[in-house]
């Protein structure tokens, strides 16, 4: 197909312009998708910030709050250790090395249901199939985010590793899993530990932040116009000539 677009002719490919406007659909819609991740972002960024304006929530709070309430509030208070029960949360990377999140069970005080807490970051032993050697005070000081939907993705194989004895490995924090798992009736909620202690804290609300997502968004939508582009020079025959 021949066709003349501003004084220029070009030789057009059906298949071609089938690709080459598929391929500027794609891109154009994960630059659009990046932008609403970038308003995402932007509106949990200001729900912490408003929420840690309004102080930490106490643990007697939380049984009488939805959960829509208490994700991602600060909370304060005082626990007791449920021994022996110990998690490494697997495949945590801080600062390039490899490790796991310590989550344990605690009694805080005030909460009927004990709650899981994420003390932080410890790093591996060198063989797999050994476990690192932990630690734990039998009183905590609660201090910390909470969130509730922490679930993450299971790619392949059984979440909790029963060994017979703790600490266990696991691949995701699944409340109902782990709570069958030790006998605990879990409150549905994990406290993100960010007091300095023997563990290092790390989590962060957002991970990318919305800038980040602008950018690519930006990068995304280049290349759809590249892509364009692209197609229109490989087809362009010259200029029209008129007599």
């Amino acid at each position: 197909m021949r066709i003349k677009l501003a004084q220029q002719f070009f030789v057009l490919n059906t298949l071609w312009v089938i690709l080459t406007l598929t391929a500027f659909a794609i891109l154009i819609n994960l630059s659009w998708w990046q932008l609403n991740r970038a308003t995402e972002k932007t509106a949990q960024l200001a729900r912490v910030a408003e929420l840690q304006a309004a102080g930490a929530l106490q643990p007697s709070q939380l049984s009488r709050l939805a959960a829509s309430d208490i994700d991602a509030a600060p909370l304060q208070g005082q626990g007791r250790w449920l021994a022996p029960y110990i998690w490494l949360l697997d495949n945590q990377i801080v600062q390039g090395r490899v490790g796991y999140d310590v989550i344990i069970p605690v009694q805080a005080e005030g909460l009927a249901e004990p709650l899981l807490v994420n003390l932080g970051w410890t790093a591996a032993l060198e063989r797999r199939d050994s476990l690192p050697v932990v630690e734990i005070a039998p009183q905590i000081a609660l201090d910390g985010l909470l969130r509730t939907k922490v679930d993450g993705l299971l790619l392949l194989g059984q979440n909790a590793e029963d060994s017979g004895q703790w600490p266990m490995r696991i691949q995701q924090v699944n409340y109902a899993q782990l709570s069958q798992q030790s006998g605990l009736p879990l409150f549905p909620a994990l406290l993100y530990q960010q007091n300095e202690s023997e563990f290092t804290p790390h989590y962060q609300p957002v991970v990318l932040s919305p800038e980040k997502h602008r950018g690519y968004a930006l990068q995304w939508f280049l290349l759809g116009i590249a892509v364009l582009g692209v197609a229109l020079a490989a087809s362009h025959q010259g200029k029209a000539n008129y007599e």
